[in-house]
């Protein structure tokens, strides 16, 4: 919900700071003191086209901040973070996070935008907005009036989530398989490319190419290729350590052991030393083994060593070839074989492809008839409550529709088959119209008010914001549209600007906007009022410029029939 608005050198504003919460808040003051100015703030906010005009005269730039508070569920909250511009954590003991959307707009015409102090477009502040606040009132500010809005209240009325998924996991199923099949078609004639591959795939196959084998054959090579140093370095060892000619290593330490052996008896520990002598005698022993078998593998071997080089050198030049290391040659080769597979197959493919097209169209179809019922149901359920609501408002002979278009595509939409048209009949005996050319502001405002309390706020956005809405009427009229306002305000956060204190008596908060000459220039106040002041401000409007006895009375009334 809006918890804080920040306006500065806006139009004849110098500088406002309100403060918002649950339930009803409604702004008053007299006519031209700049009410409207406050939903202008917000619809800029949301992303409206601005201009130099709104930037107060003398001034170099107009600032405009909000700052709105998010639970965890928030659709606005996963926008954020989608787009990287969410704050962190938020405040995780109570589940709150928040938002601050930011706007300037200079005196040259120029503008800048921030969401969470992190530079944004105007694109993006309207991608936002949408999901956190609704204006009901002006033409431009009507989300009400897109098409896309009226069927996605339409969809929340008739809680068709699971229809609704059913029909877009369709379309994506039928989508995907088009997709494969214009791909495979794109191919075109295969022939050339299936012999190119197999080529390819034939040359990979002749060679061993898993790492253990390559690993083996470097081995091998070098082996080879070091082969009179091997056999020369391992004669000589084993020369040292045990030959039969010569001294050495192992007749030194037998010969060693036996002299400590015998003298062994005068100090004891020579004993422990002539342990340690055996145990390396055995080691000895053990390395003459293996450096015998080393030896026996060793052979100086030209044409052995000539085959390892030509096979490296095939190695190398597939390497260069397809222009991977050798280690991935072999992932080449299975990726050539996936490739003719999926070739060799695609005529196969494409025959199965159009039987699976026709069957996901079909399914497609099989759950629009659902969702498309389902709307059907709501529309006509939405259109009574609303209608009836319409006539409660003051606008007697009203008659609200929804119209459900067929949609002319041919490919499965995953919105479904069918698109919400919202025609409003402003007057007994006239035919219904689209809501978005109904030319009475006013009587827009009271008709979406009507819809909103029909739906009872079951759209996501939390914010409602009614300028004007009670245009035109008075007296019961008006109370009940404070009532309905402030029902709707049990569900969702309502700002309302208004002129008539049957509506503004209903409100949880009352802010006043007034104005006065200063320094030559006229500029508005914004102030919040306590209950005293409530009760002078809606005398006020009931009584004009004089204050009468009669209008202090009739606003107390106003304000003991609400509590």
């Amino acid at each position: 919900m809006l918890a804080h608005l920040a306006i500065k050198d806006f139009a004849v504003v110098r500088s406002a700071e309100l403060d918002f919460g649950r339930g009803l808040t409604v702004i008053s003051g007299e006519t031209g003191a700049g009410k409207s100015l406050l939903v202008d703030a917000l619809g800029l906010l949301s992303g409206l086209r601005a201009d130099s005009g709104v930037v107060r005269h003398g001034a170099e730039r107009a600032e405009l901040t909000a700052q709105f508070a998010l639970d965890d569920a928030s659709p606005a909250l996963a926008w954020l973070r989608e787009n990287e511009l969410d704050e962190g954590d938020g405040d995780l003991a109570c589940q709150w996070f928040t938002c601050q959307i930011r706007r300037v707009i200079r005196a040259d015409g120029g503008s800048r935008a921030w969401i969470n102090g992190r530079p944004a477009t105007v694109t993006q502040l309207a991608e936002l907005a949408g999901l956190l606040v609704e204006i009901h009132g002006q033409h431009e500010h009507q989300a009400l009036l897109a098409r896309a809005s009226q069927l996605a209240l339409l969809d929340a009325y008739g809680r068709t989530e699971h229809e609704l998924a059913a029909v877009a996991g369709a379309a994506r199923a039928w989508s995907e398989l088009t997709q494969e099949r214009a791909t495979l078609l794109a191919q075109g004639d295969v022939s050339d490319r299936i012999s190119w591959l197999e080529h390819q795939f034939a040359e990979l196959d002749r060679e061993t190419l898993d790492a253990d084998s390559l690993a083996k054959l470097h081995a091998d090579h070098r082996r080879h290729a070091h082969a009179a140093g091997l056999i020369a370095a391992c004669d000589s060892a084993f020369a040292q350590l045990g030959g039969d000619e010569g001294p050495s290593l192992t007749r030194a330490l037998h010969h060693v052991r036996g002299e400590l052996q015998r003298v062994a008896e005068h100090e004891p520990r020579l004993n422990d030393i002539g342990a340690m002598l055996d145990e390396a005698a055995i080691q000895i022993d053990e390395a003459l083994v293996l450096l015998d078998r080393v030896r026996g593998d060793l052979d100086v071997d030209p044409d052995a060593f000539a085959s390892l080089e030509r096979r490296i050198g095939r190695i190398h030049e597939l390497s260069r070839k397809h222009r991977v290391p050798a280690e991935q040659l072999a992932g080449q080769r299975d990726s050539i074989a996936e490739e003719l597979e999926r070739l060799r197959g695609a005529d196969e493919r494409l025959q199965q492809l159009d039987a699976e097209i026709a069957g996901a169209h079909a399914h497609w179809r099989t759950a629009a008839d659902a969702l498309g019922a389902r709307r059907r149901t709501a529309a006509e359920a939405l259109s009574k409550d609303t209608t009836a609501l319409i006539g409660e408002l003051g606008m007697g002979g009203g008659r609200f529709e929804i119209a459900l278009e067929p949609n002319d595509s041919e490919r499965p939409d995953p919105q479904g088959a069918e698109r919400a048209e919202f025609l409003v009949a402003a007057n007994l005996g006239q035919p219904p119209r689209p809501l978005r050319k109904v030319a009475s502001g006013g009587e827009l405002s009271r008709i979406s008010l009507a819809i909103e309390v029909a739906a009872l706020g079951l759209d996501a956005v939390p914010t409602m914001v009614f300028d004007e809405v009670d245009s035109g009427i008075g007296g019961g009229v008006a109370e009940i549209v404070g009532q309905k306002l402030r029902a709707l305000g049990a569900s969702r956060q309502v700002l309302c600007v208004t002129h008539q204190p049957q509506v503004a008596a209903q409100g949880h908060a009352h802010y006043r906007v007034s104005k006065a000459a200063s320094e030559g220039v006229t500029q508005s106040a914004v102030q919040s009022l306590d209950a005293k002041q409530r009760e002078e401000e809606l005398a006020r409007m009931l009584g004009g410029v004089e204050m009468t006895r009669e209008a202090r009375a009739a606003a107390k009334r106003l304000l003991a029939d609400v509590e």
